[in-house]
């Protein structure tokens, strides 16, 4: 679609200064990104104002500018177009020009604060398993039926993620599952799309370097459920206690799911082992090979979910039964000598709670646990500490690393992250600064029958210290240190 005024609808015009039906040739709201022809939209980000690069816009050859406040200066044969809010126009008119795909489309969100890329994940395996071409948009990867596509955000810009669904939908796609992250929300990347559902996983402590207050993050969240039609569902997890304010004010169809409270959903946990869990979801039982609570509350969102979508409860956990772990998410690691050890992503203080309750409701007490925990530079830095006291009380030796320092000083953030431990904990701390040096450590500390967490990064390929990313994976280093070469699948 490349008429202006067709890709203006109901994007919240103003003012037009200029002929409104001009073919584009593309939009853009990133000025380096201009060429002749194109329509550049100002959009007022976190940390510059699109407002300030008309200019540049236009002597690159945009023919149409959008933007909340017209320049004192209109330039002879651009359109000019003034709209209320230049980021919510960003989503509906990206999904304008490209046809909105979403409405081609069973697309759900799944949104919260821990719980997404796996829930996301699951629900693509599944549906793809059933038959359906798939896509999936998440933290760690996006996929457009099986063509993988590198993912740098939790959820896309409006205009890569409208150009995502309609290549989806041009090859053939039915369903996409897709990570709806708060900034996400608040940014108006989503405008435009047609949910057909949307999860809630929980919501706690993160990201409150963006949110400021945890009462915005909350609302951020909200704000997903708030916009959902009518006829699509609200799945919400009923042991949150945030999980009804989401629904508050939403017109979807509010369904529950629930290991603790009475929901329409409901799962019960009759055996947490290393290997996977056994579980029975609305009286069917199956197994199934994540581990702990928290998956649990993963995998019954996922059945809530398709069973929403119209699908057999017994063909899914058949399904569920069947599919690995996520990438980087309680991912474990066998030594020929019996030392365990797990990646994840755990980067959030109830993240690793969650998962070194899990590891200390598996463990029999007689082997060590040993963590290596760092913490993300340039984010909330008043989880640091919080995350380190977790892990001081909850393992046998904690040490403290480098995570993405990105433009902080990793020893500065450690320092940050060890003011949460007790006093009597300090003497089981010991702090490495090279992540890579501190994995090696842990393994080498580690007796048969111990194990090993490696926390924070989970599926990341790379290590972001003063803007360079360098090639780092934790598992990769944990298995040349645990497996022998003899050993290694060839």
């Amino acid at each position: 679609m490349n008429i202006l005024s067709e890709i203006l609808y109901k994007a919240g015009t103003v003012k037009i200064a200029g002929n409104p039906h001009l073919t584009i040739s593309e939009i853009a709201f990133d000025s380096r990104q201009i060429k002749p022809g194109d329509l550049f939209i100002a959009v007022r980000g976190t940390k510059a104002d699109g407002h300030r690069f008309i200019q540049v816009a236009l002597e690159s050859g945009a023919k149409a500018i959008v933007c909340e406040e017209m320049p004192e200066i209109l330039k002879e044969g651009v359109t000019y177009v003034q709209v209320k809010d230049s980021s919510k126009a960003l989503g509906i008119m990206a999904a304008n020009y490209y046809e909105n795909p979403s409405a081609e489309l069973v697309l759900v969100g799944i949104t919260g604060t821990n719980g997404k890329t796996t829930i996301a994940t699951l629900l693509y395996e599944v549906f793809s398993n059933l038959g359906y071409g798939c896509g999936l948009l998440s933290t760690i990867r996006n996929l457009i039926l099986s063509e993988e596509i590198p993912s740098t955000h939790t959820t896309p810009d409006p205009l890569q993620l409208n150009y995502l669904l309609r290549k989806l939908v041009d090859a053939g796609g039915e369903y996409c599952f897709i990570e709806v992250s708060s900034h996400a929300i608040a940014q108006e990347r989503i405008a435009g799309l047609q949910f057909a559902g949307g999860v809630f996983t929980n919501i706690t402590h993160d990201h409150l370097d963006y949110h400021k207050t945890f009462q915005d993050y909350l609302l951020a969240k909200k704000k997903f459920f708030d916009e959902l039609p009518p006829e699509a569902f609200a799945l919400i997890n009923k042991d949150d206690k945030n999980g009804r304010v989401m629904v508050q004010n939403t017109r979807a169809k509010i369904q529950t799911y629930a290991l603790k409270s009475p929901a329409d959903f409901k799962c019960k946990i009759l055996e947490n082992l290393l290997e996977g869990l056994q579980i029975s979801v609305n009286n069917l039982e199956t197994f199934c090979r994540l581990t702990g609570e928290f998956n649990a509350y993963n995998l019954t969102a996922v059945f809530g979910a398709s069973v929403l979508l119209g699908q057999s409860p017994e063909k899914i956990l058949t399904y569920l039964s069947s599919l690995p772990p996520v990438e980087g998410r309680f991912e474990t690691i066998h030594s020929s000598n019996n030392i365990t050890a797990i990646v994840d992503y755990a980067h959030t203080p109830d993240a690793l709670k969650n998962v070194l309750n899990t590891i200390g409701e598996i463990r029999t007490r007689n082997e060590k646990l040993i963590t290596v925990v760092g913490a993300g530079g340039d984010r909330d830095r008043t989880k640091r500490p919080v995350m380190a006291g977790i892990c001081a009380e909850k393992s046998d030796l904690v040490i403290l690393t480098s995570d993405n320092p990105r433009s902080e000083e990793a020893d500065m953030i450690i320092e940050e992250m060890k003011r949460g431990i007790n006093a009597d904990r300090q003497r089981i701390v010991m702090t490495i600064v090279s992540r890579k040096e501190a994995i090696r450590t842990a393994c080498l500390l580690a007796q048969p029958g111990d194990i090993i967490l490696v926390a924070g990064k989970g599926h990341e390929k790379y290590q972001e210290i003063k803007g360079v990313r360098y090639p780092f994976d934790d598992k990769k280093i944990l298995e040349e240190m645990l497996i022998p070469a003899n050993q290694k699948p060839v």
